[in-house]
């Protein structure tokens, strides 16, 4: 709000927007006639136009400076009377919800840390999840309908703030009988005459690209290269012996169990799966910054080296 503007002077040109006529006005306000005018006429000096045109009859009509002013104004009372009631509910001990967004790769680890956060200034604290691709993850924080996510493999951007919580090295899937079955780890060169089977470009385009360019990088052409979405798919098509798979560790533990399909870790120390706490780059909310800040702190020996967040986080 600029200077001399305030909350009576935006209240004021609401009502008389409605009433148009200046006693029924004063009368709503509570004030003087004397009292309104001068609150009307100090915000067309201060901002040099008229709000409201009158004739000697009285009459009063909004000009069409008037008409803007008088609806940015009302969005304004609007929020400031939202800000009192989160306010008084938040001083009343109500539950502070913050929404969480996940890739659907994440360790679960890193999401049980989570729902282990207490803070003293925010005792009620209720979590709401929401499971999305790294790159729909990063817009959603973007734009505010995610107040943090847990990313794997973000996309690279300068308005977010991303810390390495882990990395992790990826594995093949191979079908029962595969040449390289009995090895204890597997190099790209092992599945150089197979078919590649690999998540979409939607679901994780780094660590795809990534593993594409290191193929290139040693004269890999895979037979074939396939997409899927998720895990389950990827298995089903490795025991189906369409080809072998290369995934995120993470993702197999839970599957691991499936019929017919072998799990290797690959050797390339390259090609690996990071795991990122991902929020907007200036958060402001105290709330957002307190929890993240308790959380890096809490899990700070599991994360690869120091931390830079917690310098950039708003006091």
């Amino acid at each position: 709000m600029f200077p001399n503007v305030e909350v009576r002077h935006l209240l004021a040109v609401d009502i008389l927007a409605e009433e148009l006529n200046f006693t029924r006005a004063a009368l709503r306000l509570n004030i003087s006639q004397s009292a309104l005018s001068r609150q009307i006429t100090d915000l067309e000096e201060h901002y040099r136009f008229h709000l409201f045109t009158r004739d000697k009859r009285r009459a009063v009509e909004l000009t069409e400076a008037g008409r803007v002013f008088v609806k940015e104004a009302r969005s304004a009372l609007l929020l400031i009377e939202r800000a009192g009631h989160l306010a008084h509910a938040a001083h009343e001990g109500a539950v502070n919800v913050l929404t969480i967004g996940l890739s659907p790769c994440v360790e679960q680890d890193w999401i049980s840390g989570l729902l282990t956060i207490r803070l003293p200034l925010y005792p009620r604290i209720r979590i709401r999840w929401r499971s999305q691709f790294p790159i729909d993850l990063v817009r959603s924080v973007l734009a505010g309908e995610l107040d943090l996510a847990l990313v794997a493999a973000p996309p690279e951007d300068s308005q977010i703030t991303s810390v390495l919580l882990s990395r992790a090295q990826l594995c093949a899937l191979l079908p029962e009988g595969h040449p390289a079955a009995h090895k204890e780890s597997l190099v790209l060169e092992d599945l150089a005459q197979d078919a590649w089977i690999l998540f979409s470009k939607q679901v994780h385009p780094l660590l795809r690209d990534a593993i594409l360019e290191a193929a290139e990088g040693e004269e890999i052409v895979p037979k074939d290269v396939h997409g899927v979405l998720t895990a389950q798919e990827a298995f089903y098509l490795v025991a189906q012996r369409v080809g072998v798979a290369i995934l995120t560790k993470p993702t197999m533990l839970d599957t691991r169990a499936k019929k017919g399909v072998i799990v290797k870790p690959l050797a390339d120390t390259a090609l690996c799966f990071e795991t990122c706490l991902v929020l907007r780059a200036h958060e402001e909310s105290r709330f957002v910054n307190e929890f993240v800040r308790s959380y890096l702190r809490k899990y700070a020996p599991q994360r690869l080296g120091p931390t830079q967040m917690e310098l950039k986080l708003p006091a």
